[in-house]
């Protein structure tokens, strides 16, 4: 039985709308500044209105989540850090000490923190009202097979992944979605799949992760190479995300596909996020139509997946910490893009002259 046979895919549709996309235009090109003067803020607030299709989009009770797993593929020293730094960041996320905590508490995001598939367990806890919390009940294993030498994960465990993402979504209220991701091992994840996916050599698709020095970096090409070559027919999305990926990264499959067909406002963050994306979006073309790429890594990967994306990121600031940060620091953007087509005047209202 095939993968694609253990699941229900929803369905994302293409954002047809030209009427809507034409009067949101129009409102963007009458306000009172000159043609085009707001930059990408102008395409960011069209982007945004056609999401979630109105003239005078407001985003709701966003929620960042952040899905957390281990790899098989990190005992072959392809990161600078251990494993048991995986769960022990998912207890900083829920002490409020990480800085995707810091972020979603000044921009008054809710974080819910996943474990899909951490090697240790994380224990249970109670969350107060706009604390962090835990989801422990889409936990799958504890973490995947090592990929350098077979699949990372069985097809019927990539199938529950993905349905765990999917129903994580559909229980969380609002209509923006904000990707974080944590897992030591993950970037390797990530090169495998832009590499598999998108036919590029993986040395052009591999970097330092967390912190790995120039023979780190070689080592770890070394491993993905075996790993490509294990799973050497595992070629479509579902195949490749089964046998070269991580628990979290089908669990953000899942939630990106779910948000896609509710219409919600997709924020993906770094390289991570955007290879569940690419996974995605070969499922289903229309997902990136809903996703707004928050920036560009100092991941060396990510600039050639941006690219077989089509997607422009908001910032290029260096960024390559993970966990949603990024999203988080991008998040102003997409609010003063709704306010400025909600609230700015036109030259008519505003009684301001036009341009001769």
């Amino acid at each position: 039985m095939t993968l694609a046979a253990h699941l229900t895919l929803p369905a994302v549709a293409p954002l047809s709308d030209e009427a809507l996309a034409a009067r949101l235009q129009h409102l963007l090109d009458h306000k009172t500044k000159p043609l085009g003067a707001l930059g990408r803020l102008e395409s960011l607030a069209l982007r945004i209105g056609r999401i979630l299709g109105t003239e005078a989009p407001q985003l709701r009770q966003p929620q960042m989540l952040v899905c957390a797993a281990d790899h098989g593929l990190a005992a072959r020293g392809v990161s600078a850090f251990p494993s048991d730094v995986t769960w022990q960041m998912v207890e900083n996320f829920l002490a409020g000490g990480a800085a995707v905590s810091v972020l979603a508490r000044q921009h008054g995001l809710d974080l819910t923190v996943a474990d899909c598939g951490v090697a240790r367990t994380i224990a249970p806890r109670d969350s107060a009202p706009g604390q962090p919390r835990l989801l422990s009940h889409c936990r799958v294993a504890a973490g995947t097979a090592d990929a350098s030498v077979g699949p990372a994960m069985t097809a019927d465990q990539c199938a529950q992944a993905i349905a765990h993402g999917s129903a994580i979504v559909r229980r969380l209220p609002g209509n923006a979605l904000l990707l974080g991701e944590m897992g030591i091992g993950n970037t390797s994840v990530a090169s495998l799949l832009l590499s598999r996916l998108c036919g590029l050599p993986i040395g052009d698709c591999t970097g330092a992760g967390t912190g790995l020095d120039a023979e780190g970096v070689a080592r770890k090409r070394a491993v993905l190479q075996q790993a490509l070559e294990a799973n050497a027919e595992a070629t479509g999305p579902l195949e490749a995300l089964a046998a070269l990926g991580g628990l979290e990264v089908a669990t953000l499959v899942g939630a990106v596909l779910q948000a896609a067909s509710e219409r919600r406002v997709i924020v993906v963050d770094g390289f991570i996020t955007s290879a569940a994306v690419l996974v995605a979006s070969r499922l289903a073309p229309a997902v990136l139509e809903r996703c707004v790429f928050a920036h560009r890594s100092g991941e060396r990967g990510h600039t050639l997946l941006l690219g077989e994306l089509q997607a422009e990121p908001l910032l290029d600031m260096g960024l390559r910490l993970g966990e949603g940060s990024g999203a988080a620091l991008a998040w102003p953007l997409l609010q003063s893009a709704c306010a400025v087509l909600r609230e700015m005047a036109s030259f008519e209202s505003a009684g301001v002259a036009g341009k001769v």
